[in-house]
């Protein structure tokens, strides 16, 4: 009896089942979110018209891009302190049931707060998949599994537009969020059962004012980055400014409260982490670069072929193709050769290569052409998204592996913020003028001009006479075109920083091995057989007393 009151909870025993067992339920996370994106960004339109909020529709996005935002560094820390296990979820949850509210929304606003509430639950999923990873797989192996993940996204943004175009088309658009109730109770299932990690307790106070101070500073960037791109508000708008003001103050007050606060969110030491920074500020140039590209090329594929967003979501194949099979090759030889510093430096040069291409844009191009540049350019964000994310976790303690994951991961979302904003609003700016020039030059009175300006779409266009239709082509291109000359100073800053990221030794242990909460390796794979031979022989091998403290 006495043996049994203090024998202590054993380790978990990370064998080489358990740990993809518990991959499959990651797996099952991140589609539920990546799919979700990508189904919606091709059902908006549908979706504003049905809701009546076609004036206000960038409140859908902007409403998931701030939760989902303010909920990374969150995430990242009290999964540090708490454990993960229950976090992941409450990510789950929280997002099905977003789903669900959504689906029944009865008018516009209350869509955006589910759509709020989905992002609460997409952030966890992201981060925590991340985290998770890291905790139950050296970084000497974790490439060969973090490859996969980044492929999710791949598939997703591929399988998304035609999901979310076939719901619309033959179904309603309420099937957008009824397809995640499925996935998302499947996800919750596989991993209720199956994500065996431990929880845990703050052992010291919880930085509450820290996570004030930082959602604070994050709405005030969205909003900031939101007023510099409508074209009625801009720099000169007195909204602009003022959230700029409230950024910068909540930003520095998050600085000073950190640097005293008994356990901060985002402890400022990771700044003295020169492969923390160097990973860091690679994730933030590339958000303003890749991910402000990725952001215009959509729109001008679909104006320039003519198709349907679902039909245009198909000319985005070759850059997905160029993310998996490059995410996924670079995370299996990271794994093999234990070298990573190659990988951000080629991804960056393919980057940079594909991204002067796509400076010779015209209306003339061929789709094949562009087809080929968004494969050059999706292979170099293959070799350099995952690959940071697994740099920055082997150069930090393994306590603190979280919170260094989401904060990589929040500059990441704060760069891409900023990228587009600003750089949507040159494309913009320069696309109405152009647009104006050329309904002008056809005989439109200067407010016919401006009111076609602002309504063409791919059907307009279809419909207008082939010179006409030639001449916006041509002014979208013109428009866009130089706009990537604009990107590339940040990826040339990003492949500087990719040259000087140093190389040092990936670990052999895992996150939960290094914190003594499991067992890995060999060791782990002897214990389970021991563990199921005493179970197939429960009679052999031991006496009563030594079974007893076994149980």
């Amino acid at each position: 009896m006495s043996t049994v009151a203090t024998a202590t909870p054993q380790p978990l025993l990370l064998t080489k089942r358990r740990i993809w067992i518990i991959f499959s339920a990651l797996i099952a996370g991140m589609l539920l979110s990546s799919l979700d994106q990508t189904i919606v960004s091709t059902a908006m339109p549908t979706i504003v018209g049905k809701l009546g909020g076609v004036e206000n529709q960038a409140w859908i996005t902007t409403a998931y891009l701030l939760a989902t935002t303010i909920v990374m560094p969150i995430y990242g820390k009290f999964g540090d302190v708490l454990g993960r296990r229950n976090l992941f979820l409450i990510a789950i949850a929280l997002f099905t049931l977003a789903s669900v509210g959504a689906a029944f929304a009865s008018n516009f606003w209350m869509f955006v707060v589910f759509r709020a509430l989905q992002g609460l639950g997409g952030g966890g999923l992201m981060i925590l998949s991340q985290a998770i990873i890291a905790d139950i797989v050296p970084a000497k192996e974790r490439g060969k599994y973090m490859g996969p993940l980044g492929a999710i996204f791949g598939l997703a943004a591929v399988a998304g537009p035609l999901l979310g175009g076939f719901f619309v088309d033959n179904l309603t658009w309420e099937w957008a969020f009824y397809i995640n109730i499925p996935i998302g109770i499947a996800a919750f299932i596989v991993a209720f059962f199956t994500l065996t990690l431990p929880s845990k307790k703050a052992e010291k106070k919880i930085d509450i004012l820290g996570v004030v101070l930082l959602s604070l500073a994050t709405t005030s960037l969205i909003f900031f980055t939101d007023f510099i791109g409508k074209p009625d508000q801009g720099w000169g708008s007195g909204w602009t400014w003022l959230f700029g003001t409230a950024l910068l103050a909540a930003a520095t007050a998050f600085v000073f409260t950190e640097l005293k606060a008994e356990d901060p969110i985002i402890p400022m030491s990771l700044f003295r982490n020169r492969i923390f920074i160097n990973s860091t500020a690679i994730g933030f140039t590339l958000g303003l670069g890749m991910f402000s590209a990725l952001a215009f090329v959509p729109t001008f594929l679909q104006m320039s072929s003519g198709t349907s967003a679902a039909a245009s979501g198909l000319l985005m194949l070759p850059m997905m193709v160029g993310v998996i099979g490059t995410s996924i090759y670079s995370g299996i030889a990271i794994t093999k050769t234990g070298k990573y510093k190659i990988f951000p430096i080629i991804g960056t040069i393919l980057t940079i290569g594909a991204m002067l291409w796509m400076t010779t844009l015209a209306a003339s191009t061929p789709i094949w052409v562009i087809c080929v540049q968004l494969f050059f350019f999706g292979a170099g964000l293959g070799m350099i998204m995952q690959v940071i994310v697994l740099v920055v976790q082997n150069a930090v303690p393994a306590n603190e592996i979280g919170t260094a994951t989401s904060t990589n991961n929040y500059f990441r979302e704060v760069g891409a913020s900023l990228g587009v904003a600003v750089f949507g609003t040159l494309f913009a700016s320069r696309l109405a003028e152009s647009l104006k020039s050329v309904f002008g030059s056809f005989g439109a009175s200067a407010e016919q001009a401006s009111s076609a300006s602002a309504s063409i779409d791919p059907a307009t266009l279809n419909a207008l006479p082939g010179p006409v239709k030639e001449a916006v082509v041509n002014a979208y291109a013109d428009s866009l075109a130089p706009v990537f000359w604009y990107l590339i100073p940040f990826l040339v800053i990003a492949l500087i920083l990719a040259l000087t990221l140093k190389q040092i030794p990936l670990s052999d242990t895992s996150g939960m091995v290094a914190r003594g909460e499991a067992v890995g390796g060999e060791e782990a794979e002897r214990l389970e057989a021991e563990r199921l031979a005493a179970q197939q022989h429960p009679e052999a091998g031991a006496d009563p007393e030594h079974r007893t403290s076994k149980l």
